[in-house]
């Protein structure tokens, strides 16, 4: 079936439609409306593709049905500070799905799982880097304990629904494209081996193993100009995926 995808004003008038959705996908409900000086996305929280099975073995929570709604800047302004976002929501996509790059999980020996949510290692398991511990699907997307689906690296599912590099909004309202090898993050595995926690060679599996180098054409919040002429932050096949820092105003809906 097709779901629409509305950029709303005082009429509602639909701009755009999200392409057929794959069979076996969930029953997707998005809309994205201007309200005043905001962009609101307000979905269901199910994706318009297919999503690999949960539970599973490493994910052993549910999709359900969610009530999402994030508002951000319709205007963005990128300024000269930059905000952080450590845990949670980074941006939302088209389709209502949030991103989420980070996890609650940190390296502990002590656990079964070798990983638990303990920070005192210091050691944050770095999602991606981790993908089949954490039972992530083709889409590089896996489930919360509140049934929430979310996107962890590049949402395979959605890039085939959408006919343009625009696939969401970041959390300070400024767009998200992929634009697949043309953007290069500035990111690179540090060299050698971790001073302490897991030990071994720096190999991504937590966020720590990275460092900002500069080596690609991205800043460090993934972010650069799109064709020239308007700053965006880019979706990754890389470290940091998305942007996980903000040189805009970062809505109230993503500190909650």
């Amino acid at each position: 079936m097709t779901r629409n995808h509305l950029l709303a004003g005082a009429t509602g008038a639909t701009l755009a439609m999200l392409a057929a959705v794959p069979a076996g996908a969930h029953d997707n409900h998005v809309t994205i409306e201007r309200a005043g000086d905001r962009l609101c996305i307000t979905s269901n929280g199910l994706p318009n593709h297919d999503t690999g099975t949960f539970p599973n073995r490493g994910n052993p929570h549910a999709i359900s049905e969610q009530t999402l709604r994030y508002c951000v800047a319709a205007n963005p302004v990128k300024g000269g500070t930059m905000t952080e976002i450590t845990r949670g929501p980074v941006g939302i996509a088209l389709n209502g799905i949030l991103f989420r790059p980070e996890t609650a999980d940190y390296y502990d020996p002590s656990s079964p799982r070798g990983f638990s949510r303990d920070p005192s290692s210091g050691w944050n398991l770095e999602g991606m880097g981790a993908a089949d511990q954490l039972g992530m699907d083709h889409n590089n997307a896996h489930v919360d304990n509140r049934g929430i689906y979310h996107y962890h690296g590049t949402p395979r599912g959605l890039l085939a629904s959408l006919g343009d590099t625009h696939i969401g909004y970041a959390a300070d309202g400024h767009e998200i494209h992929y634009v697949g090898e043309a953007a290069r993050s500035g990111w690179t595995l540090k060299s050698g081996t971790r001073p302490s926690g897991p030990g071994g060679a720096h190999d991504g599996t937590y966020i720590q193993d990275w460092e900002y180098t500069g080596a690609g054409n991205l800043d460090r919040c993934n972010g650069g100009m799109l064709d020239g002429e308007r700053y965006v932050y880019f979706a990754t096949d890389t470290f940091p995926f998305y942007p996980r820092c903000f040189w805009g105003e970062v809505s109230a809906d993503f500190r909650r």
